[in-house]
């Protein structure tokens, strides 16, 4: 079994990425509206930030850029590559209950990732994967 990727390394692999690609939308936000600001606004760089998350991990064996710095990847807890519908379970269905739980389900989540064995968060239950060190570094 692959190690689990604890709370404070995905933490931190989730904020590089949020400042990386907040950084690149806002790039893109100056170069199509003239204006930095208007990369928060739901545009098509929601659904650019949607397919980053979406996407990168399945054509990039579980990596996004933040867990690739930080030395981990999401895999299905068989350990094989993750799929489009394992990225789509655990963004959309997951994120939909965090929603109806008002955001508790994030906290729940976090408490989850800090104190389980295997440190599996909701997300990861509903879409069937884990986060592990990728084992290269």
């Amino acid at each position: 079994m692959q190690q689990p990727a604890g709370f404070w390394v995905r933490l931190g692999a989730s904020i590089l990425d949020s400042l990386i690609i907040g950084i690149i939308l806002a790039l893109l936000a100056f170069l199509v509206y003239g204006d930095i600001t208007r990369a928060g606004e739901g545009s098509a760089l929601d659904a650019l930030s949607f397919l980053y998350s979406l996407l990168l991990p399945v054509f990039w064996r579980g990596y996004v850029i933040g867990k690739k710095l930080m030395g981990i990847r999401i895999v299905k807890v068989s350990g094989e590559d993750v799929t489009i519908v394992n990225m789509l379970l655990r963004l959309v269905v997951a994120g939909i209950v965090y929603v109806l739980t008002i955001g508790i389900g994030v906290i729940v989540s976090a408490f989850m990732v800090g104190l389980r064995d295997d440190k599996r968060a909701i997300h990861d239950l509903i879409a069937g994967t884990q986060v592990i060190h990728d084992g290269e570094g």
